[in-house]
């Protein structure tokens, strides 16, 4: 049974961030995610992490772009700050973005960079025990614009870059948009994914609202001996503290929640 993690910039949106993890640790979930960490107040949230049991499992890197040779150093030292964070947190996925292709530079030099830059931020991560986690993003709906769009692709850089602290963040809302062929492409590359993210096509809502049939897909994950967690990052049609629980019962039908 695959494990689920929170995204808690997600749910209770009425509510400032330290409130939300308090609301989730209350409904008795203790496996949290968030975005990027600068602008977040750091020490609060390892405070809260004492005071209500929560485990950060993972939260994005918040580097400059990827795909531009002249960020990278800024990119090295984000990072840099984000594993100090990732410490603070006792967190070890990082999630990492390409950030938005550069219409005046060709794809090619621009992937380039991509892989030279995750091969400058690998030994980083690997000498702290931290896994970074490349997320490709869907192009069609939510984030045009953006480099790495395709698990295709992401997979074929991971190759490239040769590190075993790089792997992808494998969204299936984002690459059932953009390829579908969902548990296939899973199970071809179950050992190259370091976490998941959930929410259903149409409209980024509620696993069970649209087309996928996630009862099958985390139930293959499991079978695929999965040790990560599968995020809930989706827009919530219901109220919060009814959907999660509703979500979760949806992807393990047989699982009292």
């Amino acid at each position: 049974m695959a494990k689920i993690s929170v995204c808690a910039e997600m749910f209770f949106p009425e509510r400032p961030f330290l409130d939300r993890l308090a609301k989730l640790a209350e409904m008795g979930f203790r496996e949290v995610e968030f975005w990027d960490w600068p602008g977040k107040d750091i020490e609060a949230i390892v405070a809260a992490q004492g005071r209500l049991g929560l485990k950060v499992v993972a939260f994005g890197a918040g580097c400059p772009s990827l795909v531009d040779p002249a960020q990278r150093r800024a990119a090295i030292e984000t990072l840099r700050g984000a594993l100090n964070v990732a410490e603070r947190l006792g967190c070890r996925t990082l999630i990492i973005l390409s950030v938005n292709h550069r219409p005046t530079v060709p794809t090619a030099m621009q992937r380039q960079s991509l892989v030279d830059g995750l091969r400058a931020l690998a030994p980083l991560a690997e000498e702290r025990g931290v896994t970074l986690a490349l997320e490709p993003l869907n192009t069609v709906v939510d984030h045009v614009g953006h480099f790495l769009n395709s698990s295709r692709e992401g997979f074929a850089i991971l190759e490239e870059v040769g590190s075993p602290g790089v792997k992808l963040l494998y969204d299936c809302y984002h690459m059932q948009i953009m390829e579908g062929n969902l548990v296939a492409t899973i199970s071809q590359h179950i050992g190259e994914i370091a976490h998941f993210h959930v929410a259903d096509v149409p409209g980024r809502h509620e696993p069970g609202t649209g087309e996928l049939n996630y009862a099958n897909i985390v139930q293959r994950i499991g079978e695929l001996g999965y040790a990560g967690y599968v995020g809930l990052e989706y827009v919530p049609t219901l109220r919060s503290d009814y959907s999660i629980p509703v979500t979760i019962s949806r992807l393990h039908p047989t699982r009292a929640v």
